[in-house]
């Protein structure tokens, strides 16, 4: 919203105090992200600005680990996994919290509030605690150590962000679309086919680019469930600042922060089409 052209010295003042308050808000919370790419292309193996990256020579910037990351065997192992664990997990997320989503947002739903809180308590409880309670319980179903164990761990940590993301495309929803429809003739299965699920498309879009991120990031649910054979990305890079501190990491994260910029830009795009299609327009 642009400032009017009545605007007085006060709320000029509060109108660009505000902007450049929440700048120095997002830059404190991406300074940390921000610092290690440019540490990436060091080409010494140090964790520190060298003297030529400071001063900007060309000698001390180099690709060395990325190079290094891609011709790996360990790292590519680990992005097969998570790319694994990561698409199944979110498929199962996201028809689990879709079919979730449309019956907590019937009016006939009993107890929908009790529902909703049990079926969200992953995103509440401490993942600690979520992660010790499935390995206990997977240990005695022989799932731990397993890729179906580590899937179903993090479709279920998955599940809520689906629901949520649903759910608040379902607000507001005109269900006389879907009985003129049966009215008409159409079967339960034709009309959410051809009237539903195109208008709830884009919050399910966005509950499963959620989802799909919250598998790709997680650590605490793999260190405890995962074997040898299910080693994650994040998973190698904890391995490695442990065993052998090398900048392949830092390499390694600022091609995660670009895969996570690209996937939250698309949510984005998402949201804004859901406005539209549901005829609100974009602030």
């Amino acid at each position: 919203m642009a400032l009017p052209t009545y605007a007085g010295p006060l709320e000029r003042t509060w109108y660009y105090g505000f902007r450049i308050f929440c700048g120095l808000i997002f830059f404190f919370l991406m300074a940390p992200i921000l610092v290690i790419i440019p540490l990436s292309f060091n080409v010494q193996p140090y964790f520190t600005y060298t003297r030529e990256m400071l001063t900007l020579d060309p000698a001390g910037f180099s690709m060395r680990w990325y190079n290094a990351f891609w011709n790996s065997t360990a790292w590519m192992n680990a992005i097969r996994n998570s790319l694994i664990v990561g698409v199944s997990a979110t498929l199962i997320a996201t028809v689990l919290g879709t079919l979730a989503a449309l019956g907590l947002s019937r009016r006939e739903m009993p107890f929908r509030g009790l529902i909703m809180g049990l079926l969200i308590s992953p995103m509440i409880v401490p993942l600690i605690i979520s992660a010790a309670g499935m390995f206990f319980f997977y240990s005695s179903v022989g799932l731990a150590g397993t890729f179906p164990g580590v899937i179903l761990a993090h479709a279920a940590l998955g599940t809520p962000f689906v629901i949520i993301t649903v759910t608040a495309t379902l607000v507001g929803f005109d269900h006389s679309l879907t009985r003129a429809a049966a009215s008409l003739g159409a079967s339960p299965a034709t009309a959410f086919r051809k009237i539903t699920m195109p208008l709830i498309l884009p919050g399910v879009i966005s509950g499963a680019l959620f989802a799909f991120i919250t598998s790709f990031d997680e650590i605490v649910i793999v260190l405890f469930l995962a074997g040898v054979e299910q080693r994650t990305i994040p998973r190698e890079m904890w391995s490695g600042i442990r065993e052998s501190i090398s900048p392949t990491i830092l390499a390694v994260a600022t091609i995660l922060v670009m895969f996570s910029i690209a996937l939250l830009t698309t949510i984005e795009l998402l949201r804004r089409r859901s406005e539209r299609l549901r005829g609100m327009a974009p602030q």
